[in-house]
């Protein structure tokens, strides 16, 4: 059968339902002035026919749209998958639709002015408001509300939302040196984020605190994926004199950890301490159960799209409990599992 390549229109709608294009625009818009025998009709006729309402134009009627926008830089991502279930949680009996959108494998030379295209594109009368997660960009130009998770500036301009990341890297410190351990490797994310350099100076702070000089051969420089972990994972334990433990940027960090251990014929924990960040869902099945910092990443989503919805209902946000301005912080915890022991 030939594909029709033709959009329906409200007008075909109309023509077909034998009713004016006034009726139409009316049921779909959910009036009650219409009769039921009338807004059935017109429905089946829209279903029939494969219609569906331009949100551009909807929004330029009525001034919302009811659909919100969710920026990820990849929704392959464990992490944005996380989010993106608290997201899916918070709008469920709010009337709203979501729209996702990725650019999946980005240029990383452009990745910044991306991303404030994506903002734009999404902004520009297609929804109400749009959440931009982790981005490089610092600075975002846009009329309608736009709620950051993890941004890329310690006070950004645009309603934010963050762990607190040096505070959870303390702490997954601290629990490593009360086992015992001194010679203590870091895998970072990525350098560009803030909150890869929040999550290092932890790592930092958490060393000095316990009179432990730090020492940069015990610091590699990854990206928040497994596999430039596993091979920074292969350089620490290559050292001469190798740490005893490892504390990951993030969980899937760690899993190129627990990779390049076993290449390395390294058990963990006997051999090999390591500590994740994130508390993703997969970390409690690893084998061994993976120790990592809770940063309640679905707690994230859930905040940043309360956060939105009100933006774009013209409501004001709460008062900001932590006095930081646009930025709202969650809470992180130490999640103790087994991937940790006492140094032998």
């Amino acid at each position: 059968m030939k594909r029709n390549l033709k959009a329906v229109t409200i007008r075909d709608v109309a023509s077909k339902a034998g009713v004016s294009v006034t009726t139409v625009s009316r049921v779909l818009n959910n009036k009650d002035d219409i009769s039921e025998d009338t807004v059935k009709k017109v429905l089946a006729v829209a279903q029939d026919l494969g219609y569906a309402p331009s949100l551009a134009a909807r929004g330029m009627r009525s001034f919302r749209t009811n659909v919100i926008g969710l920026i990820l830089p990849n929704v392959a991502f464990y992490y944005c998958q996380e989010i993106l279930r608290g997201v899916s949680q918070a709008i469920v009996g709010l009337d709203i639709d979501l729209i996702i959108y990725t650019s999946g494998v980005v240029d990383k030379e452009n990745i910044a002015q991306r991303e404030r295209s994506h903002v734009a594109l999404l902004n520009g009368g297609i929804t109400d408001g749009a959440i931009m997660v982790a981005p490089i960009a610092t600075q975002f130009t846009t009329h309608a509300p736009l709620v950051i998770i993890d941004p890329n500036n310690e006070t950004p301009d645009h309603p934010s939302v963050t762990a607190t990341n040096r505070e959870g890297a303390l702490a997954a410190i601290h629990y490593l040196t009360s086992l015992g351990h001194r010679r203590i490797g870091h895998i970072s994310g990525n350098i560009e984020q803030v909150i890869s350099n929040q999550r290092l100076q932890g790592y930092r702070d958490g060393l000095m605190a316990s009179g432990i000089p730090v020492n940069d051969e015990w610091i590699a420089f990854g990206d928040y994926t497994a596999e430039t972990a596993m091979e920074c994972a292969r350089n620490l334990l290559s050292l001469p004199d190798r740490p005893t433990a490892i504390f990951a940027a993030n969980d899937l960090s760690a899993m190129g950890v627990y990779q390049a251990a076993e290449e390395l014929g390294l058990q963990i924990p006997g051999d090999l301490s390591v500590i994740g960040f994130d508390n993703l869902h997969d970390a409690a099945y690893l084998t061994p159960p993976l120790t990592t910092i809770d940063q309640t990443l679905e707690m994230m989503g859930i905040m940043a799209t309360e956060m939105l919805v009100k933006l774009a209902r013209g409501e004001a946000l709460p008062i900001n409990p932590a006095k930081e301005g646009n930025l709202y912080t969650v809470p992180t915890q130490l999640v103790i599992r087994d991937s940790c022991t006492s140094v032998p």
